[in-house]
């Protein structure tokens, strides 16, 4: 027979138990952060659907942000607490920064991290390599896109010297069908990502001369670094009549229209372009100084994507995370997003035509990532803002290469010190 009192007791675990299970079931939502409002549609119809199918009971909620505003408006969120569970990380020092200050989990024992080699952690990871704290999602790759049907017509072929370069660039202004270059000199940071950073790799040999930078050993002053901004000064005069007020969508429409015939550009406009331009499109490498030159590409670190400290939600995060680690996620994201191109060590089969015309320049040329954004930037004056500033003014004539080349050093040792640190 069983007691009145073991009778209650049991009676109570199992109430405990029905009423605790629904609430162990209950579904999760995950909201991401990302500055990559371009990739709404994307999220919602292929990557969100492939992750829910797979992980019942997770949501995810992609919540992006204008990018001129994404990190003021992130830090605000964390700094207030209601930040999403997921972070779209930047490279180097903007996440290693969040991550220094508790805003980043560290992700050093997350399973998925082992499928990613030390260059593609290290935008992600401390100084000494030995906590990542995002999973790194994408790189791009520099370069050129043109009209390919222009280039047809006007008989020319894709320059691979600085010289052929400017030579197809007057023949296409001494046609006067189309604008050789679209680029504007409003917005700043396209003078230098699409400008100064695309071309100069050439002249400071990459990763030698980001590097020799940091050590201290080289200087913006020096020969390498000032001349390619002597070459960015030149293209002003390709740029059309309206550049000095023009924007960067500006530069976007002229091209996607017809109506220059050459972009300096990130693989990230693949999708863009191609969706709106009823022309061909061709793309080729930065050209090189002088013929027999070493070709090189920034092939930079761009995207990763990290765990919110604070999360109510770090097992269904973790899970999430993993997910982004995986191949199927590489494959989803590398063809869903053509030119942005994933970093793990799983291989991926790219479907798009001119995404892997920028993928296979790095069997062609050695990759370097943009020189301002590990270790440069931490400091007062950012260096990365300053080469923004002085690059477009010296796309607009407002001020010479030599000019900029010190204004930009001045800059850089008013705060840092080679080893500060180590």
């Amino acid at each position: 027979m069983i007691s009145k009192s073991r009778l209650l007791c049991t009676s109570a675990g199992l109430a405990l138990a029905l009423t605790a299970t629904p609430l162990l079931a209950q579904d999760v939502t995950l909201t991401i952060e990302s500055w990559r409002n371009d990739d709404l549609t994307i999220w919602q119809n292929t990557l969100i659907p492939a992750f829910e199918a797979a992980n019942p009971g997770i949501t995810l909620n992609f919540a992006p942000t204008a990018p001129t505003e994404y990190n003021a408006a992130l830090n605000a969120k964390l700094d207030a607490g209601s930040a999403g569970d997921l972070i779209t990380c930047r490279p180097f020092d903007a996440s290693l920064a969040l991550f220094e200050a508790g805003y980043l989990a560290p992700l050093d024992d997350l399973e998925g991290i082992s499928n990613f080699s030390d260059v593609a952690k290290s935008a992600w990871n401390t100084d000494d390599g030995s906590t990542p704290f995002c999973v790194p999602m994408a790189s791009v790759i520099h370069g050129f896109i043109y009209n390919a049907d222009a280039f047809a017509e006007l008989g020319l072929e894709e320059p691979t010297t600085e010289e052929e370069f400017f030579a197809v660039l007057d023949a296409i202004q001494a046609d006067g069908t189309y604008i050789p270059l679209a680029i504007g000199a409003v917005d700043q940071w396209e003078s230098a990502s699409m400008g100064y950073h695309n071309i100069g790799p050439a002249y400071w040999a990459g990763e030698e001369g980001r590097l020799a930078l940091i050590s201290g050993e080289a200087k913006f002053t020096d020969e390498e670094w000032t001349e390619p901004l002597r070459v960015l000064g030149r293209w002003g005069e390709y740029a059309g009549d309206g550049y000095l007020a023009q924007t960067y969508p500006d530069s976007q429409n002229l091209f996607t229209l017809g109506r220059a015939a050459i972009f300096p550009a990130g693989s990230w406009e693949i999708a863009l372009f191609e969706e709106q331009a009823d022309f061909e499109l061709g793309a080729f490498p930065p050209p090189v100084p002088a013929e027999g030159d070493t070709c090189y590409i920034s092939d930079h670190n761009d995207i990763g994507i990290g765990m919110n400290a604070s999360t109510e939600h770090p097992e269904a995060a973790r899970t999430f995370l993993n997910w982004v680690a995986s191949a199927e996620f590489a494959s989803l994201y590398a063809n869903a997003l053509p030119g942005f191109f994933g970093l793990s060590d799983e291989p991926v089969t790219i479907e798009n035509e001119l995404a892997n015309e920028f993928v296979s320049w790095r069997e062609e040329c050695e990759s370097t990532i943009r020189p301002t954004y590990a270790i440069l930037s931490r400091g007062t004056p950012n260096l990365e803002n300053d080469n923004w500033l002085h690059a477009s003014n010296v796309l607009a004539g407002t001020e010479t290469p030599e000019e900029a080349a010190a204004a930009i050093q001045s800059g850089l040792e008013s705060w840092y010190t080679p080893g500060m640190f180590d």
